[in-house]
């Protein structure tokens, strides 16, 4: 899934970036969703491949969000975060994103 030659988590970001929350939010740590055998035998094998290439690391945040997985076409297991409860408490971004035909006007003859 991952290239192997990726330096892993950077020490010092060069762009900061930052989650506007509502005032007032408390941090959400939800419990994990339940999984089959196999499914956390798959979580384990992947997060512990992550942890040995650098991708990610021990945390003590008082944040959690559950975990689940989707099937891949391959049959192998995708790994996805559920931000749902998150995303309820996040400012959204007001700045409306162009509209594609709008796009493609401007670009024509070009």
């Amino acid at each position: 899934v991952f290239p192997d030659e990726l330096p892993g988590i950077p020490a010092v970001r060069e762009v900061e970036f930052n989650i506007e929350l509502i005032p007032g939010s408390e941090p959400i740590s939800k419990a994990p969703y339940h999984m089959a055998p196999i499914e956390l035998k798959e979580l384990k094998d992947q997060l512990q491949e992550l942890l040995e290439r650098g991708f990610i690391r021990p945390s003590v945040s008082p944040w959690g969000a559950p975990v689940l997985f989707f099937k891949k076409k391959d049959g192998s297991m995708r790994l996805c975060i559920d931000y749902c409860e998150l995303n309820k408490i996040t400012i959204r971004n007001r700045y409306p994103l162009p509209r594609i035909d709008d796009l493609f006007d401007q670009l024509q003859g070009a």
